[in-house]
């Protein structure tokens, strides 16, 4: 299924930070909806021109300091491994979309998130103090981003989560979700991002709004 274009000019630029398995997908789909795209991993951007060419066709292949500097939302799709690394003055006065997850057994135990007063994306926050992060995309497969959209208004239109601190941030990401073909589910503390982590109650779920809603709705209760 594609996602219906829409003209530029009414969207933001995307920054996709990570051409690992999950970047370039968001890339793609961001494409086919109708937006501008730069996509960068670490280093000379000329080592991810074939996979941009390949895997999200229309992307452009940036430095990250490039890339971000243009982005009116930046999509953080790094290993989460490697964010330790990651120098949070790049993002800084940024809207940073958090898909990434904690899961010890595929990244080993991680120190920073071993916190767990906090959800993942709390943490994430805490180090980019000077962001706005908001949390989702992590609760689907990257393999799933593709073929899962569907036009607004279908019976098999799938929900994701959107959490964050900000309104208008939550607001500008949940706009982004419904455009690449998901129904948008929006809550307004990124605490609740919890929800959409692995062990959560909506995480790797196939749900509708509504039953999405009741899922994470069971848990606050």
């Amino acid at each position: 299924m594609t996602a219906i274009a829409l003209p530029h000019t009414r969207l933001p630029q995307i920054a996709v930070l990570g051409a690992g398995h999950v970047g370039p997908v968001i890339a793609r789909v961001a494409i086919e909806a109708g937006y501008n795209v730069s996509i960068a991993a670490s280093g000379d951007p000329e080592k991810i021109e074939l996979i941009a060419q390949v895997l999200a066709p229309g992307a452009k292949p940036r430095r990250a300091a490039d890339a971000v500097e243009e982005a009116g939302i930046v999509v953080l799709a790094i290993p989460l491994h490697k964010f330790t690394t990651l120098d949070p003055d790049l993002l800084d006065g940024k809207l940073v979309v958090d898909v990434m997850n904690y899961w010890p057994p595929v990244d080993g135990v991680q120190e920073m998130f071993e916190d767990h007063r906090y959800g993942s994306s709390e943490i994430v926050q805490r180090r980019l103090a000077r962001s706005t992060v908001v949390k989702t995309l992590n609760h689907i497969g990257y393999h799933e981003i593709e073929g899962e959209r569907r036009p607004k208004g279908s019976p098999e239109r799938r929900a994701l989560g959107v959490a964050g601190d900000d309104p208008h941030a939550v607001d500008m990401v949940a706009e982004f979700i419904e455009h690449i073909g998901y129904d948008a589910v929006q809550f307004d503390h990124l605490s609740a991002g919890r929800l959409l982590e692995p062990g959560g109650p909506v995480f790797g779920a196939s749900l509708h709004r509504t039953e999405l809603e009741l899922a994470v709705r069971a848990q606050i209760v």
